[in-house]
């Protein structure tokens, strides 16, 4: 199993892009491509559920309340209850989330050996993980080569943009497009992401 770990990782996977694709070879040379690697297990799923629908600037305050109370790890969490979460402005959905996952004590360490349908699926059977959260944590967390969430709007605006498309793709026709990509999805996303960065001047996934 291929992982995205160092940037020599990162400059195969462009190699493969700019062999496929005149596009990408064309797009590439101009793009700067952040490993954005994270710690896996529940400290990669924390910052992912406080950071759903809010700011990064209000996740990263409620990230540093829960830090500063100690409750960063399952069990403290698990400890602290509704109350000790509320309190760091944990909302209500998040807080049955992150309880509702603690409760279930994932096996963290499995789904690093796991196949990608896989993680996926376990994934997204705890509260609160969607499909787009399960795919994030495979690309930035386990560093796999072909995760690609095809539902992120940025992503799909990205790419109407890079390939001049009169509208933007729907996951399906974005994988469609993706295809030639595989084994590298994971890096052409990250190619996309930035692409989008220098287009319209914003990120378009938490770094």
């Amino acid at each position: 199993m291929r992982i995205i770990d160092t940037p020599e990782d990162l400059a195969e996977g462009r190699a493969h892009l700019a062999q496929v694709c005149p596009v990408w070879a064309g797009a590439l040379p101009m793009l700067d491509l952040p490993l954005r690697r994270h710690t896996d297990g529940f400290p990669a799923i924390l910052d992912a559920i406080i950071g759903q629908q809010i700011s990064i600037a209000a996740a990263g305050a409620i990230m540093a309340r829960l830090a500063g109370a100690g409750l960063t790890e399952p069990a403290a969490i698990r400890g602290a209850g509704e109350e000790g979460l509320r309190a760091c402005g944990v909302s209500r959905p998040k807080i049955r989330y992150l309880l509702g996952i603690v409760a279930a004590e994932p096996d963290w360490q499995a789904l690093r050996a796991a196949p990608d349908a896989e993680v996926i699926a376990r994934l997204t059977a705890l509260p609160g993980i969607g499909q787009w959260t399960a795919e994030i944590y495979l690309a930035f967390a386990l560093g796999r080569t072909d995760a690609f969430p095809a539902g992120d709007l940025a992503l799909q605006e990205s790419a109407r943009l890079l390939y001049g498309l009169a509208d933007r793709p729907g996951p399906k026709a974005l994988l469609e497009l993706a295809e030639p990509w595989r084994p590298w999805r994971s890096v052409a996303a990250r190619a996309l992401w930035a692409h989008y960065r220098v287009a319209k001047g914003r990120e378009g996934v938490m770094s």
